[in-house]
């Protein structure tokens, strides 16, 4: 196919050829915001969002619901709601966004970060099991891009542990592992609705929980430690974490819309991995048995770095030069043990005694698999992609084609690994 587009060549797909962009919104939305905005009623459990939390909870399948501020402080709540504090030890997995970890520190638990599988990115099992204490209360598995944990085995060893399972959900809205929905198959489970998310309102988050009880504490920490319907057997002294009835509405119409657009991507990105199986050196991520639907935040790939003989970085900036796009594919997460947002000995208020200091320190920890993710063979793409035609993810497979066979014309591009490195940094927002 020519001289790659780095290079000076003729790229894969024109300029002209628009992709997909996100947030996505309709004319139903305008003229329901509208409504909100004469309703005079604007917040502080409002009919709009209870109507959407309800619906939310009825779709993932869970037994409560309701929203929160956003998917940060979803995670602390839920933690606060199962009574985790301080010096209790939290498994997390080491590649996701930092709030994940961030949460723990915040209630003054202890973050132990674990490292994942190397085809899925999401949590080694057998990694969870070797760090398990008599200081360990829960575990937080992150749904991470386009991927599932062997959540059977999770949901086996935290019952014989006696662990709460907490699902991090911010990533797949619309998943289901054996025909349940994410977010119903732990004791706890978050969600976020921040911009880029599959379901999004700008800012906000979710929770769901098994029980009246937990639901009920979820209530009082989210509404400044009031009682639900006044009743104050399980408040929970606490501050305002609420959404607005804006917000809601918003979610209501991108709600509307939710499972067809999973569909559509789901059906896009096994088209896509089904393309990239047949390329040597590139390896998509292992779809589990278990799935019967897969939502995307990122469509994830892995290439041999070894075999090319590039990095991530070289490699994400020759495709988006062959796509002409120039922040469409990044590598994923910094593993969190260096991670630059996450740095917990930048707050004194986290420095209880010289033992916690220690102990949430990231740097004590090592993340492998992680580390290879992001510095040496993982690249994703943002989910609106997922969202184009059968033709775009064509126009994908045949530009790692060509980088492919032409990988030798970038192993001395010094031009290819600054404007990775620049699109990487222009990313961070997500």
């Amino acid at each position: 196919m020519g001289t790659l587009a780095l290079r000076g060549g003729k790229p894969v797909r024109g300029t002209s050829a628009k992709w997909p962009t996100w947030p996505m919104s309709d004319s139903g939305d305008a003229k329901r915001m509208a409504e909100v905005v004469k309703s005079n009623r604007w917040s502080y459990d409002g009919p709009v969002e209870w109507a959407f939390a309800e619906a939310f909870t009825k779709y993932v399948g869970a037994k409560h619901g309701m929203c929160s501020a956003n998917g940060t402080v979803a995670i602390q709540i839920a933690l606060e709601a199962l009574d985790i504090g301080a010096y209790d030890e939290v498994i997390v997995t080491g590649l996701t966004w930092q709030a994940t970890a961030a949460a723990c520190i915040d209630v003054n638990a202890i973050p132990v970060l674990v490292d994942v599988e190397p085809d899925t990115w999401c949590l080694d099992i057998d990694a969870v099991e070797a760090a398990i204490t008599n200081k360990t209360r829960a575990v937080i598995v992150v749904h991470l891009y386009g991927c599932i944990a062997d959540m059977t085995r999770l949901q086996s060893l935290c019952k014989k542990h006696g662990l709460f399972l907490i699902e991090d959900c911010a990533h797949q809205h619309g998943t289901f592992w054996k025909g349940q929905g994410v977010g119903s198959l732990g004791d706890m489970a978050t969600f976020s609705f921040q911009e880029s998310k599959v379901l999004s309102s700008g800012e906000g988050g979710f929770n769901t929980c098994k029980t009246k009880q937990l639901f009920e504490r979820l209530y009082s920490l989210r509404n400044c430690g009031r009682g639900y319907k006044d009743d104050m057997t399980n408040a929970v002294q606490s501050g305002n974490l609420r959404i607005t009835e804006f917000q809601a509405v918003i979610l209501e119409g991108g709600l509307a819309r939710l499972d067809a657009q999973v569909k559509k991507r789901d059906v896009n990105a096994q088209y896509l991995t089904s393309r990239l199986a047949e390329i040597p050196g590139v390896l998509p991520m292992r779809r589990r048995k278990e799935v019967t639907q897969q939502s995307y935040f990122n469509y994830a790939l892995r290439i041999d770095a070894k075999d090319l003989k590039i990095d991530n970085r070289v490699f994400a900036a020759a495709l988006n030069a062959e796509l002409s796009a120039k922040e469409l594919f990044e590598p994923p997460y910094q593993p969190l043990n260096k991670c630059d947002l996450y740095k917990p000995h930048t707050k004194s208020r986290h420095r209880l005694n010289s033992d916690y200091w220690k102990a949430i320190n990231p740097k004590r920890f090592k993340l492998p698999v992680c580390s290879d993710a992001h510095e040496k063979s993982g690249v994703v793409v943002h989910h609106a992609a997922l969202m184009g035609t059968k033709k775009d993810m064509d126009d994908i497979a045949d530009a790692i084609t060509k980088i492919v066979d032409h990988v030798g014309d970038l192993k001395a591009s010094k031009n290819g690994a600054a404007t990775a490195k620049k699109a990487f940094k222009a990313r961070t927002r997500w």
